[in-house]
């Protein structure tokens, strides 16, 4: 798509507008995840704009930020999770543009914000302030520990990132190899994963908006949402007092369910059930396993885990990701370990269309971003506009809500 020529939204959340107070990563992923399926999502930044609109990758034009001369003001960072969006520039400390916000406020579905506890209500602009302008208005938020209006955390003043999120929700504690410490993911869930939770969070209060004439306030505390995501951290401790470990490459439960050596990289096999093992074993030209005493059920090959990763490893560790796949696609639940280039190369990404390819403003090539991977036969998602300049529909903006004035 061509950068200038901007498409409308067909996905089906277009009768519904949104007012997005957040930035950096948690808050923008899950409102872009509503821009995506169609919502009116109105950003609003203050005059220096979201903080992440710098953030690398940048693209060639961009190399030097710090100048004030480039043609771009977003990294794809920015990019990524801001794409199908407008944005208005209001410096929130101002009693004009504060008053210019509640106007946007009185006839949006929902206002969603991410800081600190307490600073929105300082501004005059929280819950209260908002839903007397608009009683129906649903007002979501992303905090580090919640929101004290659902409950009060002995942290709820505390600032947090990802990487804490992750951390205390007990993802880290349970992942990478198993004699270390915890990792945390090679991807932010401790912001992504409550940012999703927002998006259902707000379009569930919308629905029973819509229904009653009520709007509420909502919160997600990342902690809490990535303590959901790590359910069987609970539900292990839950029901026999065991605190899992670093988890490695395998399952602490299952088996095989990890990941396996190849001879240029590696490879995921999952065969768990009685079926797919005795496909796995026919594979490996290992029939003797699917009776023996050891390995004839999950549970038993789970007591004797090191023999069978051992025969799996010895297997794969001898062919190519190739090869593999070539034995074992679609008779045993597997995959190859990709990095970015497979994915760009595979052509279930083609055919799914997963890679948005659009141009930059300024003289830079075409890039790529992942699309959304939610689909419909009837009211499709998708990518129809870049994401935004600073500021750059702030008229249009006020033109449609009534308002006056330009940025």
């Amino acid at each position: 798509m061509s950068a200038g020529a901007a498409g409308r939204a067909t996905g089906p959340l277009k009768d519904v507008t949104v007012i997005d107070c957040t930035m950096a990563l948690a808050g923008p992923f899950g409102t872009g995840l509503l821009a995506d399926l169609g919502a009116n999502v109105i950003k609003v930044e203050p005059p220096r704009g979201d903080t992440s609109r710098s953030v690398p990758p940048l693209p060639p034009d961009y190399a030097n930020p710090g100048t004030g001369e480039s043609e771009c003001d977003f990294g794809g960072y920015f990019a990524s999770i801001n794409r199908n969006k407008r944005s208005i520039v209001l410096d929130l400390k101002e009693p004009e543009d504060r008053e210019t916000l509640l106007t946007l406020c009185e006839s949006a579905d929902a206002l969603v914000e991410n800081m600190r506890v307490g600073v929105m209500d300082r501004l005059g602009l929280g819950y209260e302030d908002v839903s007397s302008r608009n009683p129906a208005i649903v007002y979501g938020c992303i905090r580090g520990f919640g929101d004290p209006r659902t409950g009060e955390s002995p942290y709820a003043h505390w600032p947090a990132y990802d990487i804490v999120a992750q951390s205390m929700g007990g993802m880290t504690h349970i992942t990478g190899p198993a004699s270390a410490n915890g990792y945390p993911s090679g991807v932010s869930v401790g912001d992504i994963y409550p940012g999703t939770l927002l998006a259902l969070g707000v379009v569930s209060a919308v629905h029973h908006a819509r229904q009653t004439g009520q709007g509420q306030f909502m919160d997600i505390g990342m902690y809490d949402a990535v303590a959901y995501l790590a359910e069987t951290v609970i539900a292990n401790y839950g029901y026999t007092g065991t605190s899992l470990g670093p988890r490695g490459e395998h399952h602490p439960n299952l088996c095989p369910f990890g990941v396996f050596p190849a001879r240029d990289g590696a490879v995921s096999i999952a065969a768990p059930g009685p079926g797919h093992w005795q496909a796995l074993c026919e594979a490996m030209g290992r029939e003797d396993l699917v009776t023996d005493a050891r390995t004839k059920n999950t549970y038993l090959r789970r007591q004797n885990q090191t023999m069978v990763l051992d025969v799996i490893s010895s297997w794969t560790g001898e062919r190519t990701r190739a090869e593999i796949m070539s034995v074992l696609g679609g008779r045993v639940p597997c995959g190859p370990v990709n990095t970015a280039a497979d994915i760009f190369a595979d052509p279930h990404a083609e055919a799914r269309g997963m890679i948005t390819r659009f141009e930059l403003p300024g003289d830079n090539p075409p890039v790529a971003i992942v699309a959304n991977p939610i689909r419909y036969t009837e009211t499709p998602t998708g990518f129809y506009r870049r994401a935004p300049r600073l500021g750059e529909h702030g008229d249009e903006i006020r033109r449609e809500f009534g308002l006056s004035g330009g940025d």
